[in-house]
């Protein structure tokens, strides 16, 4: 999923319950203010763009824990604007705020994730997640997290081979 401080579109925002599911399984407010953050499904038309100008050659996904005891995990693909079928955010700011979302659905998984330590020791439906995430943004995944402490983070591949 993804998160936003502030202001401005997130074309992927979840409101109601299952943003407040988000939120409080990611802990997910401000450090210093306590003031809930925006949650929203991952965003692959912006992950390939901030990919793209940043010159990234590797992800780390955080926080997969989150997502366990979920039905259905939907990732944003694409986008609508006015019928026009967008693969990248639009440059305007007020045609971002406009579009909308288009989604590929995966399965969810009701297992716990936090004992994972390998992309192997992880349910199907997650390394299927992780998997199409990679190759929809075109870099490979190279930190993996289920949760908070140091020992739940495990390399998926080696970003330097």
């Amino acid at each position: 999923y993804t998160t936003r401080v502030g202001g401005g579109p997130l074309p992927t925002e979840l409101t109601g319950e299952a943003g407040d599911r988000l939120r409080e399984a990611g802990a997910e407010f401000g450090a210093t203010t306590g003031r809930p953050r925006r949650c929203g499904w991952i965003d692959i038309p912006a992950l390939r763009y901030a990919v793209r100008v940043n010159g990234i050659d590797s992800l780390a996904i955080t926080k997969l824990d989150v997502l366990s005891g979920l039905g259905e995990i939907p990732i944003c693909v694409a986008y609508d604007l006015d019928g026009e079928h967008l693969d990248e955010p639009p440059y305007d700011e007020h045609d971002l705020a406009e579009v909308v979302p288009v989604y590929e659905k995966f399965d969810g998984w009701t297992e716990k994730l936090d004992g994972a330590r390998s992309l192997d020791a992880l349910p199907a439906a997650a390394r299927a997640y992780l998997a199409r995430v990679e190759s929809l943004v075109g870099v490979p995944i190279s930190v993996v997290s289920v949760g908070a402490d140091r020992e739940q983070t495990f390399g998926a591949k080696n970003p330097f081979v």
